[in-house]
């Protein structure tokens, strides 16, 4: 792991070279700084994935989860605003969807399949699963109803049909955020002891071994976590940019480099972390960051993207051809948080999982990854597409 983290960092400089020099009007020259500079956002990712378990240490199980789910979903949100900013408004939303995917099917499935693989089984609480469940049921009617609202208007021929969906997804966000927010003081206050039913060890917090160092202070995981995330943001604007070319390049469509390739770059924290936890048989940390991780995407980035992409369109800082982002996602995006929704609430029920279990999460992840890599690259899913349509 450190050699790779290493790498990782070297590739950062290497990106920037091969992209404004080396690779100067070369074909190959977006494939390679999009690998190079998605290779340099990882050991970022890990960064502030373990900045905010050395906080985890000093504020306990369930804010260490909501802690690691919040800096680990930092990524995902940089990399959405400076796509905002190039107008890529489709590819954001296929970002979005992705990470809520990759969180539950992805992560979710890696942690069980490796925490379970040596074991009967794994417990975590019930009870949490249950809460976090209905909260996800919410962010799945969040993408429902647009997209109905959206379909309905276009069978009326609405002649205002992108301001009307932009309405709708304005105060569609409104009622998230504030769902979001009860939720918070649902979890984290009202009824705590059934988020956090045992008491705070190194391993109930999400802290990993770190080779016999101290634990970091709040101010030095602080100053960690800023300077990651400054170099997400810096490194982000290339990979967005070259993403872009990339897919051209390679004839991939862009809601699969979206909903894949850039969610998996974004999810990097919460893939090492979660994993990390299953495998010590600390099923409950590992189970808070892959729903917190999904939770906060869906009730929090999507709405605050959507009322930060207004504020961008109308100070001029993003394309104004692009129109505002808003929750009008695509049927097969809709269809695919609705299945993997579904089978997670089904699976964690009981608040017990296998490997096998495991196995299924990843199963489908792989469907859902095969489906959007045959998506044509043109149509209704082209990321230059006007909002609304």
């Amino acid at each position: 792991m450190k050699y790779l983290m290493i790498s990782g960092y070297i590739a950062i400089p290497i990106a920037f070279a091969v992209h404004f020099w080396l690779g100067k009007d070369e074909s190959w020259e977006p494939i390679v700084t999009f690998i190079l500079a998605a290779f340099g956002v990882l050991p970022l990712a890990h960064l502030m994935g373990e900045s905010t378990e050395h906080l985890a240490q000093k504020t306990g199980p369930t804010w260490g989860g909501l802690l690691n789910a919040t800096f680990g979903n930092a990524a995902e949100i940089i990399i959405a605003i400076i796509a905002l900013s190039k107008g890529l408004n489709e590819v954001v939303k296929a970002t979005l969807t992705g990470s809520i995917i990759g969180n539950l099917l992805l992560v979710g499935g890696a942690a069980m399949f490796v925490g379970g693989w040596k074991r009967k089984k794994q417990s975590f609480s019930a009870g949490a699963a249950e809460a976090n469940g209905g909260l996800l049921t919410i962010a799945v009617a969040a993408m429902l109803m647009p997209a109905i609202f959206h379909l309905t208007g276009e069978r009326t021929h609405d002649r205002q049909l992108a301001a009307h969906d932009h309405s709708v997804s304005i105060g569609t966000s409104v009622v998230l955020m504030a769902i979001y927010g009860l939720g918070l003081l649902f979890t984290l206050r009202t009824h705590k002891h059934v988020f956090s039913s045992e008491p705070m060890t190194d391993e109930s917090i999400g802290v990993r071994p770190h080779d016999g160092h101290e634990a970091w202070s709040v101010k030095r995981s602080i100053s960690m976590l800023l300077v990651a995330a400054a170099g997400v943001g810096i490194v982000a604007e290339l990979l967005v940019k070259s993403a872009e070319l990339a897919a051209a390049t390679m004839g991939w469509n862009h809601i699969f480099v979206g909903v894949i390739l850039l969610a998996i770059i974004g999810n990097a924290a919460e893939h090492s972390t979660a994993i990390v936890m299953a495998h010590r048989n600390d099923m409950d940390t590992a189970m808070t960051i892959v729903y917190q991780s999904s939770l906060q995407i869906a009730l929090f980035a999507v709405p605050a993207l959507v009322f930060i992409s207004a504020a961008m369109y109308h100070l001029g800082w993003s394309p104004h051809e692009a129109g505002m982002l808003n929750l009008v996602f695509t049927p097969l995006e809709v269809a695919s948080v609705v299945l993997c929704v579904a089978i997670v609430a089904v699976l964690g029920i009981n608040g017990e999982t296998n490997w096998f279990e495991g196995a299924l999460l990843l199963g489908l992840y792989l469907i859902v990854a095969v489906v959007f890599f045959n998506l044509p690259t043109g149509g209704p899913h082209a990321a230059s597409m006007p909002a609304g349509h």
